[in-house]
């Protein structure tokens, strides 16, 4: 049985220590926005980009990068992608002024964007079809552990150092991903020499770019806004021009054919309801532990261990599991999982204490561990070897609209049903959120402020039911789309196992 790369499994580790620094840049940054506020003098809108540009650039370029993985080599971009977010977290550590942290954002996104799609269309190359599944896994669970680190990593740093500290933490990591990719990474790339494809690569990027730039704006400007609007119906216009560019094009970035296969449909569009119910909830969470259950920021990440330790627990099981009851029907009851879990997020969280939250994150984790190998394996056997690079920028590019579009739906909902469970004697100061009304009360007799305080918590929890729930049916419907779109292994597609078998191209070390 052809077992692969020799040193497949020391190759898995560096490629997980590079997407791991990246996954974790996603949600570091939260903890230390307010103190990024007082010292760089930084508005809201200004914090709100510091976070945002990372992943509008990231998802903008993602499409251009796997294409040029492919073509130009798949280790080399890979050590690009990391040399420029390196360099870009240096920059960000030491800036002095709001802008020029947004910049160092925005570069380190680019960066990202070159080497997210080369960690997993390397592992299709060094992997057997018979491990694929367990190294995806592995694969999936860090970048999944990330995330849900990256706020308890960020409060240990702000307690012992200064905000820069959570750019300078992905200097050494980098420097180590280099030297390891550089040793024992082998090269591969498409055997079809293809010609850049420059209109492609222009409309794509303006085209996510604009879409992702709406979705970000619209929780801050409403969706309603003229600049909201004109982003997401511009970007939806100039990604219609991509798509015809690539039916029309000798040498396109996608094949079409591929992208509307019933393979790739179905697992890009479980993976794009399982980011939104994942990050939609993460994002209501956090607020519940903070400005509700009054935890500091570090004690906050501490919290959401439960999350990350049934991640860890269930993706090793994830392959298992589909070898006993198929991909589809793994996947069906992850995502049936993450929704059990948040509807205990939805009901019986809210008003109580911590116990129900725990729960809650655990049910999230284990299904979001069992879902994601599955699910990655499938979409990266919807297409040959060859076109890894691209595909696994599909797939990058599905996860961060499906996040971004989770935060500001979520967002929007939560904000929409607090405002309107507020009575109509609380100041107009407090309507917003929460964490607004926190602010408001202080300096008020303590009488006044517990009772406003009080009507503001019990228009969160009503907030946070329904928001919860919108997640916990996201979920669900995820769960169907998997059930009904993705093949079973009667109906897997000829060659389907084979598509991940390792090519030649790929140099033993």
């Amino acid at each position: 049985m052809e077992r692969g790369h020799p040193r497949r499994w020391a190759i898995l580790a560096v490629l997980c220590l590079a997407v791991f620094v990246v996954s974790i840049d996603t949600t570091v940054l939260n903890v230390a926005l307010p103190t990024m506020s007082r010292e760089l003098g930084a508005g809201t809108e200004e914090l709100q980009w510091i976070v945002d540009a990372y992943t509008l650039v990231l998802a903008g370029v993602l499409l251009t990068a796997g294409s040029l993985s492919d073509r130009f080599g798949r280790k080399k971009m890979l050590m690009v992608g990391l040399a420029v977010f390196g360099i870009a977290s240096g920059l960000g550590a030491f800036a002095q002024e709001p802008w020029q942290v947004i910049a160092a954002r925005g570069l380190m996104g680019v960066g990202g964007s070159f080497f997210m799609p080369g960690t997993l269309s390397i592992l299709v190359h060094v992997f057997s079809p018979e491990e694929r599944a367990s190294a995806i896994g592995r694969w999936g669970a860090v970048t999944a552990l990330g995330m849900v680190l990256g706020p308890l990593l960020g409060g240990l740093l702000l307690e012992h150092f200064w905000w820069g500290a959570v750019f300078v933490l992905n200097v050494p990591v980098v420097v180590l991903a280099l030297i390891g990719v550089g040793w024992i990474v082998p090269e591969s790339s498409d055997p079809v020499a293809r010609r850049a494809d420059l209109p492609g690569t222009v409309l794509s990027t303006v085209g996510m770019g604009g879409v992702l730039f709406g979705v970000i704006s619209a929780p801050t400007r409403g969706w309603g806004s003229g600049i909201v609007l004109t982003a997401l119906i511009g970007g939806l216009v100039v990604l219609a021009l991509f798509f015809l560019r690539q039916a029309t094009a000798k040498e396109p970035m996608l094949d079409l054919r591929l992208m509307f296969s019933r393979q790739f449909l179905g697992a890009s569009g479980t993976m794009a309801f399982l980011m939104f119910s994942l990050l939609g909830g993460a994002f209501v969470v956090t607020q519940q532990l903070q400005l509700v259950l009054d935890f500091s920021p570090m004690s906050a990440g501490l919290a959401t261990v439960p999350l990350a330790a049934a991640i860890v627990v269930s993706s090793p099981l994830s392959p298992l599991v589909a070898r006993a009851i198929g991909a589809r029907i793994t996947i069906a009851l992850g995502l049936a999982t993450m929704a059990a879990g948040l509807g205990v997020l939805a009901f019986f969280a809210p008003g109580a204490g911590y116990p129900p939250v725990a729960v809650g994150l655990v049910l999230l984790g284990a299904g979001m561990g069992l879902a994601v190998a599955p699910v990655n394996d499938v979409l990266m056997s919807a297409g040959p070897p060859e076109s890894s690079g691209r595909l696994s920028a599909m797939n990058d590019t599905v996860q961060e609209l499906g996040s971004a579009f989770g935060i500001a739906v979520i967002g929007s909902v939560l904000a929409l049903a607090y405002g309107n469970a507020l009575p109509g004697t609380v100041p107009a100061g407090m309507r917003h959120s929460l964490g607004e009304a926190a602010d408001a009360v202080h300096g008020m007799p303590a009488e006044q402020a517990g009772s406003l305080l009080g009507a503001a918590h019990r228009a969160f929890a009503h907030g946070m039911t329904l928001s919860m729930a919108v997640c916990a049916a996201t979920a669900l419907l995820g769960a169907v789309i998997a059930l009904i779109l993705i093949p079973g292994a009667k109906d897997a597609p000829p060659g389907h196992q084979a598509a991940a078998e390792p090519q030649g191209q790929s140099v033993p070390a």
